[in-house]
This record gives C-alpha cells, structure tokens and sequence, in this order.
C-alpha cells in the first residue's frame, strides 16, 4: 500500500458479526400488510391521493439536509466516491489506487474503522441548525453505499456496530427533538442494487463473497431490481419509520424505476397509516414521476419550477456547488446565493432543503458553519416574509432568469436590487404582501415595479408601507411606474436584500341587515 493507506486502519473482517439472515420476510410483510389493511389509506393511487402536506410542513419553508457517511472519510470528488473509486477510467480510481493501494487491497469497507465521528455532539449540531432558522432536519439514514447510519435488524453494516459504534441517527433526532424542530430521515437505499457494480468488472473486494451483504446486488443498471431486492428496501424504510417516527421521509431518485411502483404504493399506505396511529402528520418527499401527483409531496433537485406551483413542492439543494459530503476543494455558494434561493423558492410555493456535509470527526466545517449563521442573521431580521407565507399573484420581477427544472444553481447568479421576490401573510391584523430585495440597492431606494399604480397587481391600495428590522416611519411614494421605498441606514448586509412590507387597506365594512325587517 502507499500514501494515507498506510496511516488508516483496515477493516478486520474477521472481527465482524455474522451476516443478518434477511432471506424469510413472510412475517416482517404480513405485519406490513396488516398495517395497510387497517386504513385510512389504502395502497392504490385513488386512495394515496386523499394525502394533503401538513399545515405545518408548508409553513417551516426552510430544512436542513445532513449528508454525512463512509464516503466522508475518503472526501474525494462527491459522495458518489464509493461507486467511482471502482470505475476504472475515473479520476476517484486513479486518487484511491494512488493514495490508498489496490481496491483488492484496499477497498471502500476499509474507510469504516476511520469514521469515528470523535468530535460528534448532535446537541451542538442541533442548535446551529436552530440559529439559522431551520424549522426540520433530515439526516441520510443509509446512502447508495449500503452503511446504515442507523441501529437496523437488517444489516451487519451500521453505524451501531461499527465505525463510531452509536446509532447516529437516533442521537441527532433526538437533539432535534429537544431543540424545537421536526425530525426526519433520508434512504438511499434503491440504488444500491447497481452502485458498486464497477467493482465486479475486476479485481477488487466487491467480488469477495463474504461481503456481498455489504457492497449488494452489485447489478447493471439495465437490471431490474429483483423481488428480495424490494421487499428488502421496503422492509428497511418501514424499519426507519417504526424504530424512529420521522415526520418527514425523503427518497431520492431510482424509486421511479417500474419495478419500485408496488412497494411504493405499500409503503406510502403504511407510513400514512402509521403516521394516522401517531397522531401526526408527515411527509413523502419524492423525485420524477415516481409517485402519483397529489399522493407525496414533489421534489426538484437543485433547481426550481416555473412561475408559482399550484400544489406545494420541495426544492433540495446543498451550500456546496460541487458535493453533498465533506470533500477537500468544496466550491461554495455565497450567504446571499443561500437567500435569494430560499425567497425564490418560497415565492414559487415551495420549501427549501438544503444540505451540509460535516466532516468524519463530527464537526461541521467552519464556511457551512459560515453560512449557516448568515442565513440565520437574515431570517432574525426577515424571516416574518418567510415563515408562514404564500405565494403573491406574481412570484419575481427584474431583470434576471432562473432556469426552471432540475440541476439548474450550478453556476452563481448575480441578482441585482431590481430583482425581487414576492411573499404574502393573512392574519386578524389584515393583508400584507412583502417585497424582498435580491441585493441592496447602491442609492438605498427600492423601487418596487409590481406594485405601481398602474400595475393592476395590488387589489387594495396601501395602507402602510415599512421595511422590516428598520425601526419609525419609512419614506415611500407610490407613482405610475414604481412604490418608490427610502431605505432607512443600518439595514445594509452583504448576505441578503431588505424587505419592503405593504399593509393593504381593510375589507370596507357594511352594514348588517339580517336583522331589519321590512
């Protein structure tokens, strides 16, 4: 071996519990069919569409995603390296065979023993995830890799028994519990049928039959998944949800491949079913066309969707323009790259994911830590144009396009003071509709097109005009062309624009006449 491999402990295969014997599931699926038969939801799409996304979901518009897993430890490339350190053309193959040796030497099993996660403290975590405004928390629970980052009955190859030896997942919901959010979790799990199929094209470990529980199926992804392939992936969601009772349950993509179909219907009917015994209501995030519009709520992955979305959708994105885990060499977006994302996304009617990657020991790296607390300093000032709202008539105006679809915020997008984003609130008090600025403007007046005389966009005049954090009276004209705002001083923040607020005038009141007779 040469390089860092020489300073990493292998893993002792030898030391390894026995396999978890999975092969008879006839009790683990009765039980799971007892659950959907008792209702209120059965597993036909008719029956799944009932679903509605909770209240409280489509008001907490900001969670936070935690990718964290084996693949940390090598923290080359993406979270992707335990697939591509066995493609043999791949720059991940020449980093590992350099650094680390052989993979038959060497394999990805070899990184467990130095994900120690000594520096882990899920309440400190939990608390910076409090201060920048996250409302709920989703840590993936297993990732293409197969290693469970969770306690499971299903599997040799957990985060409980090896590595760290704690069950991650638990201790970090329960610091969300305690620290006032939402906890959720995230398989990955599908993929897992083809992910490590590159190693089986040579010499390497992913041929040794006695880690086949590990490195899976090892399949082409031209195979479909086969019937104990599902009915084991089914089996380890409904696991996730009975051992942890996450609110929220996001799959990621290869769900929406035609063999997934059934076990998707199942396990939505079950985890709403739970979830109906809990008293709660929960969450399917979901990719593509995997499930039935209207049965789970829609997720885009790094992008947005096209003017406001009738029904409520998900937008999941990273701080890292280059990986979801901890690598070396991240690119990161900017703080205000952070804002602008999560006002364009609440104005089109959706909520907003978005993933740190902490590093093996635990600890989160000091730039996520960075933008993170950014985040939060705007939300403490802002957040009354966030939390709780709904979409405006209009979602933006300005100058600048964001490019609807999937896989759209690689590259930075440098919004100016005319591009804004539109939120709206209802409450006793009345009607209040929120401009939020994009960028600061350089002669500290918004001028605010959507909401001009002639616009037609306002249904009711303007009662009062403020900007929120400011503090007294703003100046503000409403002509023709623009609401002309003054911007008072001590507001300016490189993380984020300001937000202009319109009280709209109140409902006239008539005159009761039930009571007049003639």
């Amino acid at each position: 071996m040469t390089g860092r491999a020489q300073n990493l402990p292998r893993l002792d295969v030898s030391a390894l519990p026995a396999p978890v014997d999975v092969s008879d599931n006839r009790t683990a699926l009765a039980e799971v069919a007892a659950v959907v038969a008792a209702g209120p939801y059965s597993a036909d799409w008719a029956s799944l569409r009932r679903y509605t996304p909770p209240l409280w979901y489509r008001d907490a518009k900001l969670g936070l995603f935690v990718h964290w897993g084996v693949y940390s430890v090598p923290a080359f490339a993406n979270e992707w390296y335990s697939r591509s350190m066995y493609l043999e053309a791949s720059p991940s193959f020449a980093h590992h065979v350099a650094t680390y040796g052989p993979q038959n030497e060497f394999g990805y099993k070899d990184f467990i023993p130095s994900f120690t996660m000594e520096r882990f403290d899920p309440h400190e975590w939990a608390a910076l995830f409090r201060r920048a405004g996250a409302q709920y928390v989703v840590p993936v629970a297993e990732h293409h890799d197969g290693f469970a980052m969770y306690d499971s009955g299903r599997s040799r190859w957990t985060a409980a028994n090896l590595g760290p030896r704690r069950d991650v997942l638990g201790d970090l919901l329960a610091a969300v519990d305690e620290a006032w959010m939402v906890r959720g979790a995230s398989t990955h799990r599908a993929e897992h049928w083809f992910f490590m199929n590159p190693g089986m094209r040579f010499d390497s470990d992913v041929r040794d039959p006695a880690l086949q529980d590990f490195y899976g199926p090892a399949q082409r992804e031209e195979t479909a998944p086969n019937e104990r392939f599902l009915e084991d992936w089914l089996l380890r969601c409904v696991e996730v949800v009975d051992r942890y009772r996450p609110q929220i349950v996001y799959f990621d993509w290869w769900i929406e491949q035609p063999a997934f179909e059934p076990y998707l219907r199942t396990f939505a009917a079950y985890y709403y079913n739970r979830a109906a015994e809990w008293g709660r209501e929960v969450v399917i995030h979901y990719k593509w066309d995997a499930f039935a519009p209207g049965s789970a709520v829609y997720d885009v992955e790094r992008g947005t969707v096209a003017g406001i979305r009738e029904e409520l959708w998900q937008n999941d994105t990273s701080l890292s323009r280059s990986s979801w885990c901890w690598v070396e060499d991240h690119v990161y977006k900017r703080s205000r790259d952070i804002v602008a994302e999560l006002a364009d996304v609440v104005a089109r009617n959706g909520v907003l994911q978005l993933n740190v990657g902490p590093k093996p020991d635990g600890t989160i790296p000091d730039a996520e830590r960075g933008i993170l607390e950014d985040l939060g300093a705007w939300l403490a000032r802002n957040g009354e144009a966030i939390y709780g709202t709904r979409p405006w008539t209009v979602a933006a105006e300005g100058p600048t396009r964001v490019a609807a679809g999937s896989f759209t915020d690689g590259a930075p997008t440098d919004f100016g003071p005319a591009d804004i984003r539109f939120t709206r609130r209802t409450d006793l008090t009345g009607e209040y509709v929120y401009a939020i600025l994009l960028a600061e403007p350089t002669d500290r007046v918004a001028r605010v097109r959507s909401f001009a005389a002639t616009s037609g966009l306002l249904e009711r005049g303007v009662r009062a005009v403020t900007v929120l954090g400011a503090t007294g009276e703003v100046s503000w004209e409403r002509t023709a062309d623009s609401l002309d705002v003054v911007l008072p001083d001590g507001l300016v923040s490189e993380h984020g624009g300001p937000v202009v607020k319109l009280a709209l005038e109140l409902e006239p009141t008539l005159p009761r006449t039930d009571f007049l007779h003639g």
